[in-house]
């Protein structure tokens, strides 16, 4: 027993551990240094230490150290304590009861669900179980192994001698070995089979609902395995098991993606849209959804799903890929229609009338995806009958059309001619509803080739076609069979095309009508049918007469070139291509396919290839399409210029932000004069960017330069008439300028905005100090001169002297004028009576004035002195004649325009002038105001 605990850990060891782990000394358990320490972590050591007791138990100072580690940090996990389990006697009785019976009921409920799934025969419900992946064996539930493994009895190996393994090469081994493991490692994954054997559709009518569920989930979960194999075919297989047992949204949407693997668009889109049935904002559906329609070539639609996307979450980093690779997309396009207009390899129906040919180029430019004739010009290329293009749809310049096949020497443009802008007629409602529910543009051959009762149209999925449309000089029943050809190669008909372009062909020839032109577009079609079929023999065929009657006509040669190439005659294939491109560079296929064959003839005839090749033709002047340029239309005008507009407001932002992130870094830095100049170009870019003229103002306080600082400014305040920032600065600027009141005015309109402006209370204090000095200064220096006072009376009267109140005045008389006109009277009278310090000319001078005239003589001359002088001659003098009198002056004196200013300039000496002439007149019983009415209004002189 010893021998099987000797290894053990004790608990004296374990102690002796934790302690050299934490490295805690002695010295730090201690109260003192406890109560000192503030390091959180160290604390939670020296509590580890004392809770494991290597050192002694003190429940004390445990309790000290947990109650100052949790004054520090109480979210800390060493003060964590774990709760005791609960048991009965820690709830209440009725609680327990509640559990006890909770438990109760799904221990039944378990037990039946138990027996019934064992009495219902899992045969009924699935006679096979799927085959094991990579395999294609099944095993049947009704058969059980009973096969047992067989020991092989294997031989016993005889002992070698000496001399053999001195033969051995154990190197030679070791990598037999190596290669053994590494083939094992890297064997390709075997691929599964039979997956037609998993049946799609299951009889669910004997399940419950329960069970259903559960075998919904279980078949789901094997498409999610699937799925993750990348075997997207088995797990679109499961998921439709799961649909059929059960419809959910998680099925939908994962059977979706995983047609979406398959480039299975409109089965994708079906069920995108049954996940949005049921749940209308799901984000999946939405996301998934919209990378079917961008797929297929529906962008507009594509963003709007994923703009619904990121409203639902904004983060969702996916959208927002998919989102900006769109946008990438849209507006690469019209630069690809600048450099070259594609070619759509379909044949023109109308050839003469010129005002609809401009109707359907607009119609082309504003709706790419829009059908105009025989073919959709938008449609992904798997979906749509490309008239023989079967490698990369070129571009062309002058396609009005999806059958426009009139390119001829004697022709410098695709015409079309006596046809109907009205031949395909889409009304917008319905192509708009054709969209939103996601259905294919090709219809059943039924229903697109339905005649409305004899009328000559044809409606598909809503389109309304005229087959009785005029092509050309073709008599009617020749035009309705090529318009009939042109319906059925657009929904993939090829046969039966070529069938109806070779019954015009044949009345064409019967009829006698001499127009190569038509002629020519009817064998280029049948040419691109002959393609589609596979038969590149009588494509050939087709091409080089539709070339004869129309000579250097660009789609028969395209189309032959291709047939050539799918025969690998590459060296006629090269020529083709060549000569198309002479008739228009633009055609991308062309260029593509020059430079695939010409690797291939490299590696056929080598170096010496071109020599092998017969001679390239030369194309008339007249017929190549590239020299001619057209004039753009108004649209697409327009388009370009909104797109620069935008581009430039773009490049704008970008450079004006950059711009004004240099100016702060060089603020910053303190280096003003450089950021001046960052500041002017910002402005230069936005000239009404507010911020931008604070900021600059800023930096020319910083340089000294006042006036600059100054006209920033204002020029803010112009664009935010409360911006405190430029109050601020603007009396900052007044200061440097030692215009002392203005800047006062500024600080006090910051202040009155914001009253916690402790840097503008602080330049308020001092600018009052600079005022102060600044008023004492100009009366120091300005000479006083003596004005005679002389009282003007009525004509029947004498002057009259009015002595000071010193008796003289330095020993010449002085006349007041107590009758004033005009401020500049007022003016003169005042002064002349502040000078020689007479109140009682002043108290003369009030009392022959209207109250209401005072503020407006006031005006320009009030300082702190006059108004004490004032206050001073209406306390001594004044009241003691008319009190009202010295009430209305009063109520009216505090209106003036620079009374506060005035106000605030007073000494506080003289301010005890202003306090006893309002105790007089609140001591003053009167009937036109009351104590109440003098205190508020003493309160307007504080």
């Amino acid at each position: 027993m010893m021998d099987v605990f000797e290894n053990c850990p004790t608990t004296a060891d374990y102690r002796e551990s934790l302690s050299k782990s934490l490295d805690v000394p002695v010295e730090c358990l201690d109260y003192g240094y406890i109560e000192k320490c503030k390091d959180v972590k160290y604390l939670e050591k020296i509590l580890k230490v004392l809770r494991s007791g290597d050192e002694g138990y003190y429940p004390h100072l445990i309790e000290f150290c947990e109650s100052h580690l949790e004054k520090l940090n109480p979210k800390s996990r060493v003060l964590r304590k774990a709760n005791p389990v609960a048991t009965s006697a820690s709830l209440g009785k009725d609680e327990w009861n509640q559990i006890v019976d909770e438990l109760m009921t799904w221990q039944e409920e378990t037990k039946n669900t138990e027996m019934s799934l064992q009495q219902q025969s899992t045969h009924d419900l699935m006679k096979e179980i799927p085959s094991i992946r990579g395999s294609t064996s099944s095993i049947s539930l009704s058969k059980t192994s009973t096969a047992k493994e067989k020991r092989n009895s294997s031989k016993r190996v005889l002992p070698r001698d000496y001399q053999e393994w001195d033969k051995f090469d154990a190197e030679k081994e070791c990598e037999r070995v190596d290669g053994d493991v590494l083939q094992s490692d890297h064997s390709p994954a075997v691929k599964i089979k039979g997956h037609s054997k998993i049946k799609t559709e299951v009889d669910v009518s004997l399940l419950t609902q329960q069970e259903r569920l559960l075998l919904a989930n279980r078949e789901k979960d094997k498409g999610n395995e699937a799925f993750r194999a990348n075997d997207h075919e088995e797990a679109v297989a499961y998921y439709s098991r799961s649909l059929c047992f059960s419809p959910t949204v998680a099925a939908y949407n994962n059977r979706a993606q995983a047609q979406i693997k398959l480039d299975q668009w409109h089965n994708a889109m079906t069920d995108c849209q049954s996940v949005l049935e049921l749940e209308p904002r799901n984000v999946k559906a939405l996301l998934r959804r919209a990378t079917v329609h961008k797929h297929m070539g529906q962008l507009h639609l594509a963003t709007d799903d994923l703009r619904e996307v990121l409203m639902e979450e904004p983060q969702n980093a996916a959208a927002i890929a998919l989102l900006s690779e769109i946008e990438t997309l849209e507006e690469n396009q019209p630069e690809q229609q600048r450099k070259g207009k594609r070619i759509l390899i379909q044949e023109e129906e109308e050839e003469n009338d010129d005002s609809n040919n401009d109707m359907q180029a607009q119609a082309f430019l504003a709706e790419p995806s829009q059908p105009v004739g025989g073919e959709e010009s938008s449609a992904a290329p798997g979906e749509r009958g490309d008239m023989g293009n079967a490698q990369k749809k070129p571009h062309s310049r002058g396609d009005r059309g999806p059958h426009g096949d009139a390119s001829s020497s004697h022709a410098g443009q695709w015409r079309s001619k006596g046809a109907s802008s009205d031949k395909y007629k889409v009304t917008p409602h319905e192509s708009k509803e054709k969209v939103a529910n996601g259905t294919s543009k090709r219809d059943s051959t039924a229903s697109s080739q339905t005649d409305q009762s004899g009328s000559g149209k044809t409606t598909q999925g809503g389109e309304t076609v005229n087959l009785d449309a005029p092509c050309g000089a073709l008599p009617p029943p020749l035009a309705r069979l090529k318009n009939e050809g042109n319906l059925l190669f657009k929904n993939g008909q090829f046969a039966d095309a070529l069938e109806k372009y070779s019954q015009a062909i044949q009345g064409y020839t019967d009829s006698g009508i001499d127009s190569p032109q038509d002629l020519c577009v009817l064998y280029s079609n049948r040419a691109a049918c002959s393609l589609k079929n596979g038969s590149s023999h009588d494509c050939i065929q087709d091409a080089t007469t539709a070339l004869e009657l129309q000579p250097f006509s660009l789609k028969p040669l395209l189309r032959r070139a291709m047939a050539y190439e799918s025969l690998e005659r590459y060296r006629k294939a090269y020529v083709d291509y060549k000569t198309v491109l002479q008739i228009d560079t633009s055609v991308q296929a062309a260029n593509d396919s020059v430079n695939r064959i010409s690797r291939l003839l490299v590696e056929q005839d080598g170096p010496e290839w071109r020599e092998k090749l017969s001679e390239i033709p030369l194309v008339p002047l007249s017929a190549q399409q590239h020299r001619r340029e057209e004039q753009p239309s108004a649209e697409v005008l327009q388009a370009r210029a909104e797109k620069a507009a935008r581009d430039a407001e773009r490049k704008a932002e970008v450079r004006f932000s950059a711009l004004k992130q240099e100016g702060n870094e060089f603020v910053k830095k303190g280096q003003h004069q450089e950021a001046v100049g960052k500041y002017s170009e910002c402005l230069k870019l936005k000239p009404e960017e507010c911020a931008v003229y604070t900021n600059r103002a800023l930096c020319y306080l910083k340089l000294d330069k006042f006036t600059e600082a100054k006209l920033d400014c204002d020029a803010a305040l112009k664009l935010e008439p409360t911006n405190k920032k430029a109050f601020y600065r603007r009396a900052l600027a007044f200061k440097g300028l030692k215009d002392y009141l203005a800047c006062s005015t500024d600080l006090q309109e910051v202040l009155q905005q914001d009253p916690n402006v402790q840097e503008a209370e602080k330049e308020l204090e001092e600018v009052t100090v600079l005022l102060r000095e600044s008023l004492a200064n100009d009366s120091r220096s300005k000479p006083r001169k003596t004005v005679p006072i002389t009282e003007v009376v009525d004509d029947d009267e004498e002057p009259v002297a009015v002595p000071n109140s010193a008796g003289s005045c330095r020993g010449q008389d002085t006349t007041i004028n107590f009758h004033p006109t005009c401020s500049l009277e007022f003016g003169q009278a005042l002064n002349a009576a502040f000078v020689t310090g007479n109140t009682a000319a002043c108290s003369n001078l009030l009392a022959s004035t209207a109250p209401e005239m005072l503020p407006q003589y006031l005006s320009t001359q009030l300082d702190g002195h006059t108004l004490s002088f004032i206050v001073q001659a209406l306390d001594s003098h004044l009241l003691e004649k008319d009190t009202n009198l010295v009430y209305q002056h009063l109520n009216h004196l505090h209106t003036a325009d620079r009374f506060s200013i005035a106000l605030m300039l007073m000494e506080k000496d003289k301010r005890r002038h202003m306090t006893h002439l309002f105790e007089h007149l609140s001591s003053v019983e009167s009937t036109e105001f009351t104590k109440n009415d003098v205190q508020n209004l003493a309160n307007k002189y504080k």
